[in-house]
């Protein structure tokens, strides 16, 4: 097991996906020095009751640890690029102070074959068919010819977090077995979150970033 530092958000961070984050509370700016002393890696979990600000969240017991890329100080917050990488379960919530830490365990990565090339295609087609549809009735983030990585099990990620689904669908699909676990599960939230805006007729709640 490792010690991380931890962020807890209103969101859930999928392997290969951007995240963005505007520091400016003073236990997140302690963590943030010390994430950029040392190997500028934290985990983010997604909360399962409170707010992002204030502390005395509860959280999920999943998360993914994210790498900074790049940040930018100013005058009031620090404003962070990060991306997602590997997966990780919570062994330990460790004391808050100076802000949150757990003892961690990292999740086998998943794995990829030959024989899931249609399965990942039908996913694609699923995922991209939502946005167009969910484009339609409120603003979605990610393209439907959004660019996707040429490695397979990253692309499967990807199509993971570009979806329109709901975030506890997303927290979900994080803790995935297989490959295949993950792409098929992924087409069955996309199928009933195309049958909600079509039963609705209606905007499409989306509750992430």
């Amino acid at each position: 097991m490792a010690t991380l530092p931890m962020f807890p958000l209103g969101s859930v961070l999928i392997p290969g996906m951007p995240l963005t984050l505007r520091i400016f509370e003073p236990r997140y700016r302690a963590l943030f020095a010390d994430v950029m002393a040392g190997d500028a890696e934290f985990g983010v979990v997604l909360i399962e009751r409170g707010t992002e600000v204030g502390g005395g969240d509860q959280r999920f017991s999943r998360g993914t640890v994210a790498h900074v890329r790049g940040y930018r100080e100013l005058e009031s917050s620090i404003m962070v690029v990060a991306t997602g990488g590997r997966r990780i379960d919570i062994e330990r919530w460790l004391d808050d102070d100076p802000y949150p830490r757990a003892e961690v365990r990292e999740i086998a990565p998943l794995t990829w074959s030959d024989d899931l090339v249609d399965v990942h295609r039908r996913a694609e087609r699923c995922v991209r068919r939502l946005l167009a549809t969910a484009s339609e009735y409120v603003d979605v983030p990610w393209s439907v010819d959004e660019q996707l990585s040429d490695d397979p099990i990253m692309s499967a990620w990807q199509l993971a977090g570009i979806a329109p689904i709901q975030t506890l669908d997303r927290y979900a699909l994080l803790g995935s077995t297989s490959l295949p676990e993950l792409l098929e599960r992924l087409q069955g939230f996309c199928a009933e979150a195309d049958e909600l805006i079509r039963l609705t007729a209606g905007p499409l709640e989306i509750d992430d970033d």
